[in-house]
C-alpha cells in the first residue's frame, strides 16, 4: 500500500489496492483491461482473500495480468486456463482460483475447456473480456466479432454466411446445470463500472460458498484495433455491442441471491 504522507489539509480519495502491483501499465491507451483489473483487485481486498487467491492468465492481452496483480499467478497455454484452474482448485480446494481470459482465447481455442469446466460445475471463477477481436496478434476476426465488423482478416466485414454468427458465451453457458452464476457487464462509464464490480464480488462469493461455476463477461474496448478514439470506442459498445450482447445476469442459481 502507499506510504506517501498525506498533508493535514488534504483528504485521501484514491489509493492503489493491495492486490495490484506498482507496475506501469503497457495496455494500449483506451483499453479497459486496466479498469477490470482494478475492480478485481478491489474485490480481492474487500473479501480478504488475496493471500489464498491464484489467478490463471493464458495467451493474449490477458497474459499481461500477472504483471499487475499482487497475487499468485500461473500462465496457461492458449485456451487452457479453465483446465489448469480445474487442476489447481481440485488439488488445493482451499484456494480461490480465477481465470482471466479474452474472447479469442475463451470462445475459440478454449471453447471445449470452458464448456466442460462449466458443465462439471467446477468451483472456479472466470473473467471473460470480450473486445470482439484478437487484440494482441493484430486485430483478426474473433468468435465474438460482430456481423459486418471489419478486421484484418475480414476486410469486407464479417459475413455470417461464411464465418457464422458471433458466439454468445453467456447465453450458451447459462443453460448448463453446473453453472451457478453468469453475468455480462461493461466498464465504459461510472454506473456500468459499479454494476460490474458488484458482479465480480458475487462471482467470487459463489466460489467461496461452493455453489458452482461462476463467470462475469465484460464488453471491452480495443481502440487500437478498432481504429477509433476512446470516446468512439465507448459509443460503439453502446450502439453495436450491447444490442447484440445485452448486459445483465443470465443465470442466478438457488442460494446466490442470499450471498
Amino acid at each position: 500500500m502507499s506510504t506517501v504522507e498525506i498533508p493535514a489539509d488534504m483528504e485521501l480519495v484514491y489509493e492503489r489496492p493491495e492486490s495490484l502491483t506498482d507496475a506501469h501499465t503497457i495496455y494500449c491507451p483506451g483499453c479497459t483491461h486496466g479498469v477490470i483489473h482494478r475492480l478485481v483487485a478491489e474485490v480481492l481486498d474487500e473479501l480478504g482473500i488475496r493471500e489464498r487467491t491464484i489467478g490463471i492468465a493464458p495467451v493474449g492481452c490477458s497474459v499481461l495480468a500477472y504483471e499487475y496483480f499482487n497475487a499468485d499467478f500461473a500462465e496457461a497455454a492458449h485456451g487452457r486456463a479453465p483446465a489448469m484452474a480445474t487442476g489447481i482448485k481440485r488439488v488445493s480446494p482451499g484456494k480461490v482460483v480465477f481465470t482471466y481470459q479474452g474472447d479469442g482465447d475463451l470462445a475459440s481455442i478454449g471453447m471445449a475447456e470452458i464448456v466442460q469446466a462449466a458443465n462439471r460445475g467446477e468451483l472456479i471463477t472466470v473473467f471473460f473480456v470480450n473486445n470482439a477481436t484478437y487484440g494482441m496478434t493484430g486485430g483478426q476476426m474473433a468468435p465474438t466479432t460482430l456481423p459486418g465488423q471489419v478486421t484484418t482478416s475480414s476486410p469486407y466485414g464479417r459475413d455470417v454466411r461464411v464465418a457464422g454468427y458471433p458466439t454468445k458465451m453467456c447465453e450458451l453457458l447459462s443453460v448448463l446445470p453446473g453453472v451457478a452464476y453468469i453475468a455480462r457487464h461493461t466498464v465504459i462509464d461510472v454506473p456500468s463500472t459499479r454494476r460490474a464490480k458488484k458482479a465480480i464480488k458475487t462471482a467470487f462469493k459463489v466460489q467461496l460458498a461452493g455453489l458452482g461455476f461462476s463467470m462475469v463477461a465484460f464488453l471491452s474496448t480495443c481502440s487500437t484495433n478498432w481504429h477509433m478514439s476512446l470516446p468512439e470506442s465507448r459509443q460503439w459498445i453502446r450502439d453495436v455491442m450491447i444490442p447484440y450482447y445485452p448486459l445483465g445476469e443470465f443465470k442466478v442459481a438457488d442460494g446466490v441471491k442470499e450471498l
